[in-house]
């Protein structure tokens, strides 16, 4: 939380570098649209199958396309879309700038008056908050695509059916609850990896410890994230 109010702290003060942004943005969101579409697509394969079969068991199969929808829009297309994330750019920018901290590198940008926050932190921050929900609304559409794939040209599902559920059911608050969580776990994302490599000591062995722990605060902290993001939207639950 320090960290994050340093960086808004910073990210409003001039100079603003527009192509850190335009870097950042482009490793988190164009790097990252290959492992989110394929896992978007066979995730939605894989949850089109078990829906189909489980629903056959009482005759509710036509309700695959809606249930399908619900979820992808609402809880897996962020959640996947931001462990996917975690797991590629935001090790990779944990050990970036653990490098960087431990070759003295963050301490010279310093010494030339540049603040490092302003400078390393703050483009990565906006990055996540901008490309992860993008990215989740790319995991959601070849997610269906998968799902539609398995339900409808593998298992015979009338096509008409499994979109008409799917736009009946699926509404903007499913989408707006799915986007705002995206935003959430981007941020998380981006500052927790940052706030690692930022911070990271130990040589080449600290930068190691540096990016696991990253890696594994990140996925907890979506999770949990996601749990009290639902509880406050839909007014149940712990809160």
């Amino acid at each position: 939380m320090s960290l994050l109010g340093e960086a808004i702290f910073w990210g409003v003060r001039p100079p603003f570098r527009g192509r850190l942004f335009v870097q950042s943005m482009e490793f988190v969101g164009i790097g990252s649209i290959f492992i989110v579409s394929l896992t978007g697509l066979f995730v939605g394969a894989v949850l089109g199958l078990q829906l189909v079969d489980g629903f056959r068991q009482f005759g509710a199969e036509n309700q695959t396309g809606a249930v399908v929808g619900i979820g992808m829009t609402r809880e897996i297309g962020p959640v996947f879309a931001a462990l996917m994330v975690s797991s590629r750019a935001g090790s990779a920018m944990t050990t970036e700038l653990g490098s960087m901290r431990v070759t003295s590198q963050i301490d010279a940008l310093t010494a030339m008056a540049v603040n490092p926050v302003q400078y390393l932190v703050v483009p990565r921050l906006v990055a996540g908050v901008v490309m992860v929900p993008v990215l989740t609304m790319l995991f959601t559409f070849v997610g269906m695509v998968g799902a539609w794939i398995v339900c409808v040209q593998l298992l015979g599902l009338d096509h008409g059916i499994f979109i008409d559920r799917f736009r009946w059911i699926v509404d903007w608050p499913d989408v707006r609850q799915g986007l705002i969580k995206a935003a959430v776990f981007g941020l998380t994302v981006m500052l927790i990896a940052c706030r690692q490599g930022f911070f990271a000591s130990g040589g080449a062995a600290g930068v190691g410890r540096a990016t696991n722990r990253s890696v594994v605060h990140n996925a907890v902290a979506i999770l949990l994230l996601d749990y009290v993001i639902t509880s406050l939207v839909l007014g149940e639950g712990l809160f």
